[in-house]
């Protein structure tokens, strides 16, 4: 087993400085206007950024993406800092907290468990800190609204699942899809917008929880077709532009032949 991860404190020191110097009377007037409402898009968009460098493989980007990322932890915390809340290290300290309550089996008095036991003691121990702090204690509880749609609805499938509501057989599952299309199809002839729109969400939900029960992370499925699709869309055009044409100039049989091509030349590549 690896040592523990060392840090050079002095490093942590120098980030938590210059961020006060930042945000001082003398700081950048851009990191001064910051709130933490307006640093929300920038979270989202270096936790997205830290996901496409594990995509890219490279450790040195990851490493990069990390540092911008712990940025955003260290910033919002200088804000609360300075309303008087709290700081870095007791972020640093209440997550240390947490680790060791939730994991009783490492650092108390209970061992041996099996991996079904220490997920009940998981849940128990989560439901004990909503009940203490007067939280949700719903079983679906804890699930950002904020997330992307796709993750969001496998999360809530997971939650549900992991109390036991849940299909039994990939067959109850697959019945539920054709179930949740024929609806669709009526809502759509009958072109009831509201409808349409509903039933279509239901179709969505449905598949995101088939995906759970093939161990499919539907939001990673759906980047990879959207990729594939780019791909060969951009051959397509290639194809067109060398002869001297656009897509708009195609008719949709011309663009579906061309299309074809194109998926067949990437297979070959492939």
């Amino acid at each position: 087993m690896p040592a523990p991860q060392s840090i050079e404190h002095e490093n942590l020191a120098e980030l938590l400085r210059i961020m006060a110097i930042l945000r001082g009377p003398n700081g950048c007037p851009w990191d001064r206007d910051q709130t933490l409402s307006s640093l929300k898009s920038f979270l989202l968009e270096e936790t997205y950024e830290v996901l496409e460098a594990i995509d890219g493989n490279s450790a040195t980007e990851h490493q990069e993406e990390l540092g911008d990322l712990l940025f955003q932890v260290v910033f919002q915390s200088q804000i609360q800092w300075e309303r008087g809340y709290f700081n870095f290290n007791d972020v640093a300290g209440s997550i240390v907290k947490k680790l060791r309550r939730r994991h009783p089996h490492i650092f108390g008095c209970e061992s041996d468990l099996s991996r079904e036991q220490i997920a009940a003691n998981w849940r128990k121990i989560k439901l004990e800190e909503r009940l203490k702090k007067g939280a949700d204690t719903s079983a679906i509880a804890g699930v950002p609204r904020h997330l992307p749609a796709l993750f969001r609805s496998l999360r809530l499938g997971q939650k549900a699942a992991a109390v036991g509501f849940d299909w039994e057989t990939e067959k109850e599952i697959l019945d539920k899809l054709r179930e949740e299309l024929d609806e669709f199809t009526d809502a759509f002839h009958a072109g009831n917008e509201q409808e349409i729109k509903a039933e279509f969400g239901d179709l969505l939900f449905t598949l995101v929880n088939i995906a759970r029960h093939l161990d499919i992370d539907p939001e990673e499925a759906l980047q990879k077709t959207n990729e594939t699709f780019e791909s060969r869309f951009r051959r397509v055009e290639k194809t067109l532009s060398e002869q001297g044409m656009h897509v708009e100039d195609r008719s949709p049989e011309q663009l579906d032949i061309l299309w074809r091509q194109a998926k067949k030349a990437a297979t070959a590549d492939s």
